[in-house]
Parts: C-alpha cells; sequence; structure tokens
C-alpha cells in the first residue's frame, strides 16, 4: 500500500498539515487466547509480493509461501492480502484484467490462481486470509491508453477522474459503486476467505493546486445535499453500507474490515475529535470513519496509527485512547495499524530507531481493553525485519499463539 500508498501518505499528510482487549501481565505478555496479529502483504508496485514481475508461476508460489511461513513464525494469525491493486485482480476476475503485478503484463494470465492458493495455503497454516480491495484506484499514472483494452476504465471513459498523477474511477457515480462491488463480490462468492478488506483509499488525498473534478456526476447527484464534501461522504458511507449488505448476502461468514488513515477529525476543527493537527479523513478524504465505527457498519476497524509515542502532532499515545472510546459499546472491533516499516528506516525520527518502540505501543494499548489486537506493515518488514523490532515485540508480547477473533 516502493510503496506508493500507505507509506507516502502518511508521511504527506503530517508534512502537508501539520508542518486488544487483553490486560497486560507481568512482563508485557498478554493473557490473551484470542486477538487478531495480522500482517498487510502489499502487491501494488510489487511492494511486498511478488518480488518482482514475471518471475514464473513456481517462483510466485514459492515466495508467496515463504511470506506465510514468516507470519507463522512470528507468531502471527492473520494475513491481509492485497488482491485488487489498481481495479486489476490476482485471480480469474469476468470483471477486471489479471494483474501486471504478476507477469508484468496487464491481462497476461499468470499460470495460476494466486488467491485461491493464497486461501488454501494460509488456512493450512491455522491463518485467516482477509482480501485487500482498493475500491477506486485505477491506476498509479494518468494514462488510460496504458490500460489493456479491455479494462473497464477504456471502455468506460466517463468513469475515469485522472488526479494527482493517477487514475481513479468516480465514487460519485452510481454505476461505478455498483461495479467496484460487483468485481469484490466476485472473489467472496468463489472463495472462502475470511474477510474482505479496504484501506485507506476511497476520495483521493489531496495533491496542492488540484481539484478531483467531479462536476458532472455533482450536477446529476448531489442536489440533496447542502455541500459538495457532504454529498461525497454520503457516497463513501453507501459503498461501505451496500458492500457490507453485499458480503452478508454472498457468504455471511465473511467479516468486512476497513484499515481508515487514523486521524477522523483534529479537536480543533471538531470537539469529538482527537488531540491532533493532522490531515482529517472526514474533511480531507470524505471518509467519515467514527461513523463506520459507532453505527457498526463494519466488522472491525483498524487505524492506521502510524506514529510514535509522543510525536507532537499525532501521538499514538493520544490516539488509541480516543479509537477506544469511539470502539466502546459499538459492535465493530478495534485493532491498530502498526507502522512496522518505520522501524530503523534511517529517514525516520529518532523514535523508530528503538528496536523496543513497537513493543511500547502494544504495551500502551494493553491498558485498553477495546483493543483486541495489532496489525503491522508490511510482510517484507515482518521477514526481514531491519533493527529487530518485530523480534523484540514477539519475545514481550507473542509469547503464545492467539487465535484470531471470529
Amino acid at each position: 500500500m516502493g510503496r506508493l500508498t500507505r507509506r507516502a501518505f502518511a508521511l504527506a499528510a503530517l508534512s502537508a498539515f501539520t508542518t486488544t482487549g487483553a490486560a497486560a501481565a507481568s512482563g508485557g505478555e498478554r493473557r490473551a487466547s484470542t486477538e487478531m496479529r495480522g500482517m498487510w502483504l502489499a502487491t501494488v508496485s510489487n511492494r511486498d509480493w511478488p518480488s518482482r514481475p514475471g518471475l514464473t508461476a513456481a517462483a510466485q508460489r514459492a515466495e508467496l509461501i515463504a511470506l506465510l511461513d514468516a507470519a507463522v513464525r512470528r507468531r502471527l494469525n492473520t494475513v491481509i492480502l492485497q488482491v485488487r491493486p489498481t481495479a486489476d485482480a490476482l485471480w480469474p476476475s469476468p470483471y477486471e484484467p489479471w494483474s501486471q503485478v504478476l507477469t508484468g503484463v496487464q491481462g497476461r494470465a499468470p499460470g495460476w490462481d494466486p488467491l485461491g492458493t493464497a486461501v488454501a495455503e494460509a488456512h493450512a497454516r491455522g491463518l485467516q486470509l482477509h482480501a485487500w480491495f482498493n475500491p477506486y484506484r485505477i491506476a498509479t499514472h494518468d494514462d488510460p491508453s496504458r490500460l489493456v483494452a479491455a479494462h473497464p476504465a477504456r471502455r468506460h471513459p466517463g468513469w475515469v477522474v485522472p488526479f494527482g498523477g493517477r487514475l481513479y474511477y468516480n465514487p460519485g457515480l452510481p454505476e461505478v459503486r455498483a461495479f467496484v462491488q460487483d468485481a469484490i463480490l466476485d472473489a467472496v462468492a468463489k472463495y472462502p476467505l475470511d474477510a474482505v478488506h479496504f484501506d485507506d483509499y476511497f476520495y483521493p488525498y489531496p495533491v496542492a493546486g488540484q481539484t478531483f473534478d467531479d462536476d458532472e456526476a455533482y450536477d446529476a447527484h448531489g442536489g440533496a445535499f447542502a455541500t459538495r464534501a457532504a454529498w461525497r461522504r454520503d457516497n463513501v458511507d453507501r459503498l461501505v453500507l451496500e458492500t457490507a449488505a453485499r458480503i452478508k448476502a454472498t457468504r455471511p461468514g465473511t467479516q468486512f474490515g476497513i484499515s481508515p488513515f487514523g486521524v477522523w477529525r483534529n479537536a480543533s476543527t471538531d470537539s469529538r475529535g482527537s488531540d491532533t493537527r493532522a490531515l482529517q479523513s472526514y474533511d480531507d478524504i470524505h471518509a467519515d470513519t467514527r461513523t463506520w465505527v459507532r453505527e457498526g457498519w463494519i466488522d472491525y476497524v483498524v487505524p492506521q496509527l502510524y506514529w510514535n509515542i509522543g510525536l507532537s502532532a499525532a501521538d499514538y499515545a493520544k490516539l488509541v485512547p480516543w479509537w477506544a472510546e469511539v470502539a466502546k459499546g459499538s459492535r465493530t472491533r478495534l485493532y491498530i495499524g502498526e507502522a512496522l516499516y518505520r522501524a530503523g528506516d534511517p529517514t525516520q525520527p529518532a523514535a523508530w530507531q528503538d528496536p523496543a518502540e513497537l513493543s511500547a505501543h502494544l504495551d500502551l494499548a494493553a491498558g485498553h481493553p477495546q483493543v483486541r489486537g495489532h496489525v503491522f506493515f508490511a510482510a517484507q518488514d515482518v521477514k526481514t525485519d531491519r533493527i529487530g523490532a518485530m523480534a523484540r515485540l514477539v519475545a514481550d508480547h507473542y509469547r503464545q499463539p492467539a487465535e484470531p477473533p471470529r
């Protein structure tokens, strides 16, 4: 989610806008037989897997299994695999082309079924497999002619909005929302997925000096709303509610979870917001994440709290209790998204050079019973563990296996 998604935007959001439920035991070990211990496995731009496009099917499968085995070694219990990174598919989909991250050529079959294999191999290892779909991103470039000729975005150019050097489907078009759901539900119908997972990309993150051009859709569909922002939020709300309902109708045992940007609104904007000075998902990407949790529209939420304890603009120690309070009394389970990728990165602040930073996150979160686990970004970092931060965390908190919440 190099990382053209989460890493870039988590950093950019702060620079642009700011210049689980188990009690802690002695020694930091959780008394938990059930908690989320997950990792994201990103495929966009070959971030985590496959290591490069064009590997043989056998080599791709071997790399995938090695990452699943790394999860098991770290006593994790859930893998969140990105299966629709850019309006394409890592399974044989009748709606969208095969992803170019596999073969290097969009639409070219890789000779095997990555999603089907991932589900089977994860389950064989006692891991849950959550399928991660990006709803609206079409491409990480802005040239429609580079898409395969049969791509839905080329067959329906009116669905497409270029913005910030990328291509997006327009969330304001009902036909787009229906198509996105159809593409996702194809995988739900075909495979025993433990969950459908969305990340933080709904309307795109702001780009200075650029406007997301949805004038035509707003004129056609926005008349009932006082502002364009309210209409955009309603479009995202509809996607969430409709997707949740269709998942339950198709495969009732499959969960639906979302990992949003870690700040809903700042307290300076809204008294219900967090003590932060950061980008606001409610205002800037039109994602009313607090409502989704409070109303129980989703089964779980994993806010991306990709900041260290003590960071003035967005302090992990302030955001965990804020999210715990939001989740309190809701049916939506709260897990915390953790920035393992920052540990040992020389471009990061001093806190991230300390292998104990992430372990301290789990110590802090253990004091909030609403927090029912953690998810780590991302798989290659779980495997390579640059400065031993993951090994330290496992030794401190994951000495015993745990079952994922169901």
